[in-house]
């Protein structure tokens, strides 16, 4: 106690001014210490929030160019899904000049993002010749056409398959993965077919065959479209640069909410 002596009075407390001076270095580097600590979980939750951001923007944007692959892009006979009976492609394209046929599944994001794109392409250009036929995938029927009637999709529409436990399954997973595609869901995936190039008959319909592996690129999508119904030459050459060998595109992170759908990878 003797040490503490005579300094009460200086201090207002019982102790030695060297005592001050480490309380108060402690005291400082414990203020320190909290800023950096609230500095750091500020810092951490921007970067999540960014991250979180950046998530869904490459949840939007699987933007793929018009590319030729050589595999055999097969015929297919599939219920309608207003439950009318079942349409047959090679059926349904003759008398066409140029057919888009549309993978998709109504819970993708990446579905979502082209959606408006090719009602307005069907609206603009099927009085040309120019037919798009969707093919539903990974989810009930009940939930496809209520994804139509809600998005006011006119387009004729099929299913394949009505669940995520079904895509290994798939002739919608085994011919993209032949045409290049690695995504997981593949939604949406996309086949251009020329009738003046179709087989005939047999199982194979067209080979090669022109798809693309992603989001529809929308300016070159719609110059390959208009140069194909004989709409105009221009931008044609444009149209050239998107046919590449290999192109990137991230998978479609949304999948199916209800009961029996894929779980999380």
């Amino acid at each position: 106690m003797q040490r503490f002596a005579g300094h009460k009075n200086r201090n207002g407390c019982g102790v030695a001014p060297a005592d001050i001076d480490c309380l108060a270095s402690v005291s400082n580097w414990q203020f320190d210490h909290s800023i950096l600590e609230t500095t750091l979980m500020r810092s951490l939750a921007l970067f999540l929030f960014l991250t979180f951001l950046s998530g869904i923007a490459t949840a939007q944007n699987e933007q793929s160019p018009i590319v030729e692959r050589d595999f055999a892009y097969k015929d297919w006979t599939l219920p309608n899904l207003d439950g009318s009976g079942r349409t047959n492609l090679r059926t349904f394209a003759k008398g066409k000049r140029l057919v888009m046929v549309v993978y998709w599944a109504p819970w993708c994001h990446n579905w979502e993002h082209d959606r408006d794109f090719v009602q307005s392409l069907y609206d603009k250009y099927r009085t040309n010749g120019f037919a798009v036929i969707g093919v539903g995938e990974y989810d009930s029927a009940s939930k496809m056409r209520d994804h139509t009637r809600a998005f006011k999709l006119t387009f004729p529409m099929v299913y394949e398959s009505e669940s995520g436990g079904e895509r290994e399954k798939t002739s919608h997973f085994s011919q993209r993965r032949e045409a290049g595609d690695t995504r997981k869901w593949g939604s949406p995936w996309y086949v251009f077919l020329e009738q003046e190039k179709l087989a005939g008959e047999g199982e194979i319909l067209s080979r090669p065959t022109v798809v693309v592996n992603g989001e529809l690129i929308r300016e070159e999508a719609e110059k390959f479209i208009r140069a194909k119904l004989g709409l105009s030459d221009a931008g044609t050459g444009d149209v050239g640069r998107g046919f590449l060998k290999d192109e990137k595109v991230e998978p479609c992170k949304e999948e199916p909410k209800s009961a029996g759908t894929p779980r999380k990878p």
